[in-house]
């Protein structure tokens, strides 16, 4: 057993149950400073983390073989520790809206941040159980923590039941997996994944497996939660659901199909590719008439998740780098998004398309992060999104000599770019063109918020003009994959 290998979570959670004792010392006045230092210490842990991990490095196993630290769990794990930071730094900047216990607040994201180190690596159904449960649990309290607003209150119910749902497929589809298989370990079933794959209770246990990962992911047929939470929860929770928790959905997906049974995958070629092409075309249109930033960023999220489908659909390594490129990209765009709302619902108190108006003037910051986020998500070059789709797409069209039907589904993903123009660019018109303000007083950011800000927008820059580097980072991450 080595337990240096779990070093990340165990320094997350040990510093979640310190930030609880520290709170009884600290008046509550300067306790916004605690986010703070907590953001200086998960950034400090992520560059110790990149530092001593490279993405290609041998895979070392822990625990039995229940926990491994490979290529695929240290690229994922620098996502969660560097969506952390920005989370903290929100949270910090937004303690007067959060209200009472802000500590607790900071200690619950560390602690989700644990659940989802610790689903990076999961190698065994056990391990990826107790790592969800954490990252859900914590979600639940997250969600609801404005206990003041009705909104709050009513996106953390709504969380509650869909996610105990999920929860409900995932434990009962491990069970049924492993009355098939005998076994727990993912080791285990690679070996027999061939005679797995045609296993009918095996595959039952599978599909519902699947059906609880979709939630985290936010795609067919689990999404509709995503805008109504998005919507009511806190801004940085908010923020921390569309990287965080979709991201650990993404890994598992890759740890269970790309490790474990990559045989059961293949023959399901056609149920990722449904659940991908609805996924994008669901989000993309309901995205059209929504009037709310935080609304049609959750529609986006489901479309974003549609195109992470559609790179898993592949079934091939160039299609899991993608994804693993894609998440890069995502996670500097997303928060840059993120904190820009973040800015606008505490400053101006909502974030629906009439405070927009004018906010060039108001603050040429916020308006040219936010322009440049929504220029990267819907794909335009030279920006991160771009580069994303275009990995994506290519490793679909790759396989199109395979069968016809990724054809099809490149085309249904090209669709859903030229949809989402209308309403990302929607988001520029309305700050750029969108009329005389009624209000020009110049919006106030904090330095650290701007650093953050300058921070993403140079991450969405980087791997849009310079990606090589991520992108062979992504390959080398895969290359132990069975497919």
């Amino acid at each position: 057993m080595n337990l240096t290998l779990l070093g990340p979570e165990l320094v997350l959670v040990l510093g979640g149950l310190a930030l609880l004792l520290v709170d009884l010392a600290v008046p509550a006045a300067r306790r916004h400073l605690l986010g703070y230092a907590t953001a200086g210490g998960v950034a400090l842990l992520c560059l110790y983390f990149v530092a001593n991990h490279g993405a290609g490095g041998a895979a070392a196993r822990a625990f039995g073989g229940m926990f491994v630290l490979d290529g695929v769990a240290s690229f994922f794990k620098a996502i969660f520790l560097l969506s952390g930071v920005v989370v903290l730094l929100l949270a910090a900047d937004s303690s007067p809206r959060l209200g009472g216990g802000i500590t607790e607040y900071y200690a619950l994201v560390l602690f989700a941040l644990a659940g989802m180190c610790l689903a990076a690596s999961a190698n065994d159904f056990s391990v990826m159980y107790v790592a969800l449960e954490l990252i859900t649990v914590t979600f639940y309290v997250l969600t609801s923590f404005e206990r003041s607003r009705a909104a709050s209150l009513e996106a953390g119910v709504k969380y509650l039941i869909l996610g105990a749902l999920s929860s409900g497929f995932l434990v009962y589809g491990i069970a049924l997996a492993f009355g098939a298989s005998g076994t727990m370990s993912f080791d285990e079933l690679a070996k027999h994944s061939p005679e797995l794959a045609s296993n009918r209770l095996f595959q039952l246990g599978v599909l519902m497996i699947f059906g609880g990962l979709s939630f985290k992911i936010a795609v067919f047929p689990f999404q509709v939660w995503a805008p109504d939470v998005y919507e009511g929860a806190p801004v940085p929770t908010t923020a921390f659901l569309a990287i965080g928790s979709k991201a650990a959905g993404v890994v598992l997906l890759v740890r269970l199909f790309g490790f474990a049974v990559p045989d059961l995958a293949l023959h399901w070629e056609p149920l990722w590719m449904t659940v991908a092409g609805v996924s994008i075309l669901y989000g993309s249109l309901c995205a059209i008439p929504q009037r709310g930033l935080r609304r049609l960023l959750g529609y986006s999220s489901i479309a974003n998740g549609g195109f992470v489908m559609v790179a898993l659909s592949t079934m091939s390594k160039a299609g899991s780098a993608a994804v693993l490129f894609y998440l890069a990209g995502y996670l500097f765009t997303v928060l840059a998004a993120f904190l820009v709302v973040g800015v606008l619902v505490h400053r101006v108190g909502k974030d629906d398309f009439s405070v927009l108006a004018g906010l060039h003037h108001r603050s040429p910051l916020l308006a040219a992060v936010l322009a440049a986020s929504m220029i990267s998500l819907a794909g335009v070059p030279p920006l991160a999104g771009f580069f994303g789709k275009f990995v994506v797409l290519r490793a679909v069209v790759e396989q199109g000599a395979a069968s016809h039907a990724y054809f099809w589904l490149a085309a249904v993903a090209i669709v859903g770019v030229v949809i989402s123009f209308w309403y990302y660019f929607g988001v520029i018109r309305a700050m750029y063109w969108g009329g005389d303000a009624p209000d020009l007083t110049p919006i106030p950011i904090s330095p650290t918020l701007r650093g953050a800000m300058i921070l993403c927008l140079g991450g969405i820059l980087c791997l849009g003009v310079f990606p090589s580097a991520i992108w062979e980072a992504a390959v080398a991450a895969v290359a132990g994959l069975g497919i």
